[in-house]
């Protein structure tokens, strides 16, 4: 029931739309059984009177029966209207809500859960959400006026007539739905569970491909989507089945509801307390007053669905962030200098990732840190960008302790290179202009040119507007990783972060980026390069040597290159030692 409260609060700022759309319904349902019950009577009262021989008023039924299905007309097409627009709204807002409490999380509280899984939950369990007004809400809404109005209109002709209404339309439209909703609860449950693993599967099998081709795996994803594929659509018979079976019980409770009402009407007729014609309106009425409750067990069943996707949304937004903004900071300076002092992290009280780091990133200086895959360097990033907090000793952003920032406001100050380049569906120019949207061409030229793009760029048909597909598959790795750094520079930030920015690259290309990129940094613009590819190290001002979360080296190239042993080390196991010493 909590996920229920919870619902009802996240629609609270559409009550008006739901409202309007729930009366809308309501009067298409009041017209619709209005026009059955007095088209009965029309059509009993006309053979009547041409029985009798007598003439009758046909105009003010005849306009009545119009009236009805004008009403109807309009009214069902209003509803559409209103109560789509009004899902439509609540979609936007509550992928834009999902997404604001999403965001924080990343990238610690989020590593847990595969890039298929995220986009499921916004994706289709926030679509699922929709059935939470549109199946469950407005008929149960519409469905409890509508019983009431019925059951009072039949009581007037006779207090049986009202009780025999009542009673069907509880069994049809609470007593069938609730026992129906208690057998496919699982189901239900299950359905959704196995919807998002079917589309976390072949998510990930799309953007693993290569790796699956490439270890012989690709069968064995293949028959894991297809069991996946079996098990959904096994559910998905068993809920139909059901559904089925309700929809059989609410016809049969609308037929013995039009046979009571009869079983009453006729032995009224004889003792003249009412008229003939009233009998076919008042079958006709029982009968299509079940469009009250026809959508109920629909209802139920899709309630199971929906609070399942509801707690999929919850259990994320419930998560706290890793790092928590400071309700206020201090004004950010022109310069922003980094200090780390004896800086610990890690991820679990027996695992150390990094242990007592201090280095110096003042304006202008260059700073390298090199070592091993699994030593600690990206986690270290992920201290700057306070996507994490430090387990030990401080870190000083900008003069102030990097707690009292918050962290859009240091990761504006910020240019990252990551290691794994995201770029989106669109345009080379749109991806570029993610960094810094006022951008002229002539910026923009500039700073692939430095990345060593731009030729590439100008010889695709459509230059800078050329698209780059998802996640860049139309580029090369090379490629990509180049228009990432082409993006960190038009950011133009006062700190500049490279992750490993020669994956991908030649040797060649990457000194030539790399020097470009030197060349072209400011006097008060700092560099933080993280390494294992030893590429540019001698314009370094300092370089830290990291070994499993420990700083064992630090100094300039060439004292390392004498003195470092395991600087040394890395230069002869790659074979760049004699490049280096040219």
């Amino acid at each position: 029931m909590s996920n229920l409260r919870r619902l009802l609060r996240l629609f609270r700022p559409y009550w008006g739309w739901i409202a309007l759309g729930t009366l809308l319904s309501f009067a298409t349902l009041l017209a619709n059984v209005g026009l059955m019950a007095i088209s009965g009577w029309f059509i009993s009262a006309m053979a009547m009177a041409g029985a009798a021989g007598v003439s009758m008023n046909y105009f003010t039924p005849a306009a009545i029966i119009r009236f009805f299905a004008i009403v109807r007309t309009v009214g069902r097409y209003l509803e559409r209207l209103v109560t789509h627009e009004a899902t439509f709204r609540m979609l936007a807002q509550l992928r834009r809500w999902f997404y604001e409490h999403l965001e924080p999380l990343a990238p610690a509280r989020l590593q847990s859960f595969h890039s298929g899984d995220l986009l499921s939950r916004i994706r289709a369990d926030i679509d699922t959400l929709e059935n939470f007004y549109l199946r469950i809400l407005a008929p149960l809404l519409v469905a409890g006026l509508g019983s009431m109005v019925f059951i009072v209109f039949l009581g007037k002709f006779h207090p049986m007539m009202g009780l025999v209404e009542g009673i069907l339309l509880v069994c049809a439209g609470i007593v069938t739905p609730i026992t129906i909703a208690r057998w496919t609860n699982k189901t239900g449950n299950r359905s959704v569970q196995n919807a998002a693993a079917l589309r976390t599967h072949t998510v990930d099998g799309l953007q693993g491909m290569g790796e699956l081709l490439i270890y012989g795996a690709a069968e064995d994803h293949a028959r894991q989507i297809h069991s996946l594929s079996k098990d959904l659509i096994r559910d998905q018979q068993q809920l139909a089945r059901y559904t089925g079976i309700s929809q059989g019980i609410m016809i049969l409770c609308a037929n013995l509801a039009m046979l009571g009402i009869l079983v009453i009407a006729i032995p009224m007729v004889h003792q003249k307390q009412l008229s003939p014609a009233y009998i076919a309106t008042l079958a006709l009425f029982a009968l299509a007053s079940f469009e009250a409750v026809l959508p109920i067990p629909t209802a139920f069943q899709s309630l199971g669905e929906t609070l399942s996707a509801a707690r999929r949304i919850f259990s994320i937004i419930d998560a706290k962030p890793e790092v928590s903004d400071p309700p206020v900071e201090p004004d950010i300076p022109d310069t922003c200098p980094i200090h780390l002092q004896n800086v610990s992290f890690h991820y679990n009280r027996q695992d150390s990732t990094l242990e007592n780091i201090h280095f110096d990133l003042p304006p202008g200086k260059k700073l390298a840190i090199i070592g091993p895959t699994g030593s600690g360097k990206s986690t270290l990033i992920d201290l700057l960008l306070r996507f994490r907090p430090v387990t030990s000793g401080h870190i000083t952003f900008a003069g102030h302790s990097l707690e009292t920032w918050s962290g859009d406001t240091v990761r504006k100050q910020i240019a990252v290179v990551p290691q794994r380049t995201h770029l989106f569906n669109t345009t080379i120019r749109n991806n570029l202009m993610l960094a810094n949207p006022e951008a002229d061409a002539q910026t923009m030229e500039k700073a692939c040119r430095i990345a060593q793009i731009h030729d590439f760029i100008v010889s695709q048909p459509q230059a800078y507007d050329t698209f780059v597909g998802e996640a860049g598959v139309k580029l090369s790795g090379g490629q990509a990783r180049r228009i990432a750094i082409a993006r960190a520079i038009l950011k133009n930030a006062p700190i500049l972060i490279l992750d490993e920015p020669g994956e991908g690259l030649d040797a060649a290309t990457e000194y030539a980026t790399l020097q470009a990129l030197f060349d072209a940094l400011s006097d008060q613009q700092s560099l933080l390069l993280i390494t294992h590819r030893l590429a540019g190290l001698k314009a370094m001002d300092e370089i830290l040597v990291l070994e499993s979360g420990r700083i064992v080296e630090r100094g300039h190239h060439q004292n390392l290159i004498n003195t470092g042993k395991r600087y040394r080390s890395l230069f002869e196991n790659f074979g760049e030692l004699a490049a280096i010493r040219e």
